[in-house]
């Protein structure tokens, strides 16, 4: 058998144990074992395809590790609009309770909402700027 047979055969593997785990990374691990391939098509040492494949897998990895943390988030789940699509909604609070809450109506539903910290209770539209457990919090629109 070939030595790219064998280099596409493992980046096959690399793609199905993919799809069994969702671990993105053995994706670029697969970009690496095709890189191997590549270089074992255009004739070089299996040295040379060891090194092609290590580089180009280490370096897909650690730009998907970059590119991660680069659009990390500092915002907690409930407040991320890629998330939770109610982020960002607007409501339209009728009237607000002595406690500090309001109820509004949402998509169908009865909701309680509360305003964000620092920001003074008034009627009107508001946009839902984060979920905490069962409760909107809202920003005046």
């Amino acid at each position: 058998m070939a030595m790219s047979t064998i280099w596409w055969l493992l980046a096959g593997g690399a793609v199905a144990a993919e799809l069994f785990t969702g671990t993105f990374y053995l994706l670029m691990v697969a970009l690496g074992l095709a890189a191997g391939a590549l270089a074992a098509h255009g004739g070089l040492n299996l040295t040379g395809q060891l090194v092609t494949a290590a580089m180009v897998g280490a370096g897909a990895v650690a730009a998907w590790t970059a590119l991660r943390r680069r659009n990390a988030s500092d915002l907690p789940a409930g407040a991320r609009r890629d998330v939770n699509l109610d982020i960002g909604e607007v409501v339209q609070v009728a009237a607000w309770e002595a406690d500090g809450t309001a109820h509004v109506q949402y998509r169908g539903a009865r909701w309680t909402a509360i305003p964000r910290a620092g920001l003074t209770p008034e009627p009107g539209p508001h946009r839902v700027a984060e979920l905490v457990g069962n409760r909107l919090v809202l920003d005046k629109a």
